[in-house]
């Protein structure tokens, strides 16, 4: 029980006839006057306390969304169902993770509303909410819930706890993922409702025959088919479907660094959502490889939607640690499991060309078998000091650091270029898209 404001003025009232008993010289009166207006008053809090009534058949609940988003603003719902009564104005306290920011007031003033249910029955009923702001995936947890109401005279305030610990569940955005997705071109021809085509480009798999037009290659012509005809035919060609992609995702040191409120690691993680999404719409095997210094969980390529569900639980907890990340362990793990030639894209940072010499060395080895994209998660920071106008000598050193940097990370990042394989050095921001983008350019091509 908590005493209330008009409890305490009514206390201070009584001092008045106390001291004007005490004035007249009857100091005994006056002291018998008080204590029986104290216990009058105090009997009075206790009558008050218990016409508050009881919150043990109240029913107090959380309402979460199915799945909290990482850099949103997630609603939060509290709902209390009451016994039929007087009118309340209640004031909530959730006692939410500390791990996510709250947006707004901590405590919820609601009054409640009689609600009658069809059956006759009528209940009392308030609902609040409030927000929290993710900028952390993982398990978050909440604790109870803490109720205050003021009693009928006003004089004392009652509060309840009820239970209701819960574990909450943050993954990545998965709104912007769906977006980064249905923005690409392919997931476009495959939304529902639209006409489906089937993409062509320079694969291996055969798709029709047509006339040959000026600019067709000699090699793609149907001699048979020409001969048949009498005229030129061309043959054209489908992008292979059922082929394999495989994401490595590096959770080491470098992963670490903070581009605005998310890490790279969350960056890395969207894109690869991203472009399994449209992978499996484009009929390929996805499958993921996250790495430290030890592999940390291996998914082997496989085709279809529930796939991106089980990435998508891999993914959701996991959390970048400030070790060194072993590319030779990884990359021997994986061709040790995965003999079908793939698209191996790896989700990494790159310091410099020394730094990052067991990267390249083990990116390498990958060739011929397989066809390595490198994508390294650039600094926003660095690329705008870059083009920064210097106003001081210290900024032009500052400058000189960052263009020394940046080239370093291109001479490494054309190593692999030159040995056969891919590299995009992308910022924190833009990754998703152009991922996508460089994947489909893939597949057009035929080179996979």
């Amino acid at each position: 029980m908590t005493l209330a404001p008009r409890f305490l003025v009514l206390l201070g009232l009584g001092l008045v006839p106390f001291l004007l008993i005490w004035l007249t010289g009857r100091q005994v009166a006056a002291c018998e006057v008080l204590a029986i207006y104290d216990l009058c008053l105090l009997l009075l809090a206790v009558s008050d306390y218990r016409r508050a009534g009881e919150a043990a058949d109240w029913m107090v609940e959380r309402v979460l969304p199915a799945k909290l988003m990482l850099g949103e603003e997630n609603p939060v719902r509290i709902r209390l169902v009451l016994p039929p009564g007087r009118q309340l104005t209640l004031r909530i306290q959730d006692e939410y993770p500390p791990t996510l920011e709250l947006c707004g007031e901590r405590t919820l003033v609601v009054t409640t509303r009689l609600l009658t249910a069809p059956g006759g029955q009528s209940s009392q009923v308030a609902e609040a909410g409030y927000h929290l702001y993710a900028d952390k995936r993982g398990d978050h947890h909440f604790g109870d819930i803490h109720v205050r109401w003021t009693a009928p005279l006003g004089l004392v305030v009652r509060q309840s706890r009820h239970a209701a610990t819960a574990v909450a569940r943050v993954y990545p955005n998965l709104n912007e993922i769906r977006r980064h997705a249905l923005d690409s071109r392919l997931q476009r021809q495959l939304e529902p409702g639209t006409i489906r085509r089937r993409l062509r480009g320079q694969g291996r798999e055969f798709e029709s025959l047509r006339d040959y037009v000026p600019g067709d290659g000699l090699r793609h012509v149907s001699w048979t088919a020409t001969a048949r005809h009498g005229r030129l035919i061309t043959r054209e060609y489908q992008v292979e479907r059922n082929q394999s992609i495989v994401l490595m995702i590096d959770a080491g040191r470098l992963m670490t660094s903070r581009v605005g409120r998310l890490c790279k690691l969350d960056y890395a993680i969207d894109a690869a959502l991203s472009i399994a999404h449209v992978a499996v719409g484009c009929g390929d095997a996805i499958g993921l490889l996250v790495f430290k210094r030890q592999v940390v969980s291996y998914l082997p390529p496989r085709k279809g939607p529930s796939r991106i569900n089980e990435m998508i639980e891999s993914l959701y907890n996991l959390e970048a640690r400030m070790v060194e990340s072993s590319y030779s362990r990884a990359f021997d793990y994986f061709s040790t499991l995965c003999k079908r030639r793939s698209l191996v894209i790896i989700l990494t940072d790159l310091v410099d060309q020394e730094a990052s010499a067991e990267l390249l060395a083990c990116t390498a080895s990958l060739l011929p078998r397989h066809l390595p994209l490198i994508v390294a998660i650039g600094d926003n920071d660095l690329r705008a000091l870059a083009r920064e106008n210097p106003q001081s000598i210290a900024d032009v050193y500052r400058q000189s650091v960052a263009e020394d940097l940046l080239r370093q990370r291109e001479e490494a990042l054309a190593r692999i270029v030159d040995a056969g394989g891919l590299a995009l050095d992308l910022p924190a921001g833009g990754i998703s898209t152009q991922l996508i983008d460089r994947y489909l350019a893939v597949k057009e091509r035929g080179v996979l």
